[in-house]
């Protein structure tokens, strides 16, 4: 009876392990590009994560502009108190991703579009723009979205 339990209790908590690997679709192909490699970096843009005093929480700068093929090495440094991440993806795929943090909001990433940081810390992002076309950056953290924490990055032809 124990063992059965142990069986029906370790399927029921893989579940989210699972997903979390292979949330937004399990990755591998990105609609706004593929990692990045330091060597061919073009250039660095800072990205600071924080809230504000009226709860609103942000990106700056909220817009970045880039050109299709260019490399960018994004700073980010989480400015707030509370733990954010940042997510560079298309739309559709920033919901399907926000959709699974909902559910399973402790989940781990290991992807090379998003870092998790927590307050007054900072890490990068690696990134080749390879594809033209309107794509977003964003806090897929419970509520965060919602509170204004995305922001665009048009991402134009040579």
């Amino acid at each position: 009876m124990k063992a059965a339990f142990l069986m029906v209790s370790l399927a029921i908590f893989a579940g989210p392990a699972i997903a979390a690997g292979t949330h937004a679709g399990g990755h591998g192909e990105y609609m706004a590009g593929e990692p990045g490699a330091l060597s061919e970096v073009n250039r660095s843009i800072e990205i600071e994560m924080r809230e504000t005093d009226d709860g609103e929480m942000i990106f700056q700068p909220a817009a970045i502009s880039v050109r299709a093929g260019e490399t960018i090495r994004f700073i980010i440094k989480n400015a707030g108190e509370l733990e954010h991440e940042f997510v560079v993806d298309h739309h559709d795929k920033m919901m399907e991703h926000k959709e699974l943090m909902q559910r399973f909001p402790e989940m781990e990433h290991d992807d090379p579009n998003a870092i998790r940081l927590s307050s007054a810390s900072s890490g990068e992002i690696i990134w080749k723009f390879s594809n033209t076309g309107n794509f977003e950056f964003g806090c897929l953290l419970p509520g965060h979205y919602e509170a204004g924490m995305k922001g665009s990055i048009l991402v134009a032809a040579h």
